[in-house]
């Protein structure tokens, strides 16, 4: 190494590396401060430091057509912000929207999938077809099954129900659900189970390597989950308010 290559790299400011960053979506529906505070604090309540200093994905796909007007974001942030959560970019909107959001000291994201898509039926033929069966009777509170693999930056909820994914899940990917949660494959993301507050609720997985595990507001980070069983079948429940993991 010369003297001018080692003067060089001592003088280096900042190196540019591509790395896979798990980040929380926040659908928004309504853009009222006051009722999306009402609603941010019974929730961060059940996992004050799983939301802590959360850097969040403001996403405006769902937000009614008549919300197109540039947001007041300089609002929203400060709504957040004083709720522990940091918003850092937004995904969806219009141009003007995205302007606002600029203005704002937010990013703009691509639009990418965020929940998986079951496949479309055929389109139906001339032949004849018999009668279809009538459906069967199921619980007020279905199952919601995934097929295809969760990928990063996917995000699943199950609500007032149970979700069950017949596929691996990626890092970066987030399962949600009011009730247990099934992963018949590789669970490398974050699964919540239980968020509604349902204490019964619980988490079962072919292969355990999850970035972070929770149940009712109980969870454990992936630090937290080295001294359990790793990439093998298991059960995760709660047990005197304390998560335990065994294998199945």
């Amino acid at each position: 190494m010369t003297k001018d290559t080692t003067q060089f790299n001592a003088n280096v400011a900042f190196q540019l590396k591509g790395s896979l960053v798990t980040l929380t979506t926040l659908y928004l529906l309504k853009t009222d401060p006051v009722l999306i505070t009402e609603q941010l604090i019974p929730l961060i309540k059940q996992t004050p430091k799983f939301f802590q200093h959360m850097p969040i994905v403001l996403d405006l796909h769902k937000l009614p057509r008549a919300e197109t007007a540039p947001l007041d974001f300089p609002s929203l942030i400060a709504c957040f912000r004083e709720n522990t959560l940091i918003p850092i970019a937004v995904r969806g909107g219009t141009p003007t929207q995205h302007e606002a959001a600029m203005a704002a000291g937010l990013a703009i994201l691509p639009n990418t999938k965020t929940e998986v898509s079951e496949p479309k039926p055929a389109p139906a033929t001339t032949a004849k077809r018999a009668p279809a069966a009538p459906a069967p009777v199921t619980s007020a509170n279905p199952s919601k099954i995934i097929t295809q693999p969760v990928r990063s930056g996917q995000q699943i909820y199950a609500r007032n129900a149970d979700l069950i994914v017949l596929a691996p899940v990626s890092h970066g990917a987030e399962l949600i659900a009011d009730g247990n949660i099934h992963v018949y494959g590789i669970l490398r993301g974050r699964a919540l189970a239980g968020v509604a507050g349902n204490q019964e609720a619980r988490i079962f997985c072919q292969s355990l390597e999850a970035e972070l595990v929770a149940i009712a507001g109980h969870y454990w980070v992936n630090e937290d989950l080295q001294n359990n069983p790793l990439k093998q079948n298991v059960h995760i429940y709660l047990e005197n308010e304390r998560l335990q993991i065994s294998t199945l």
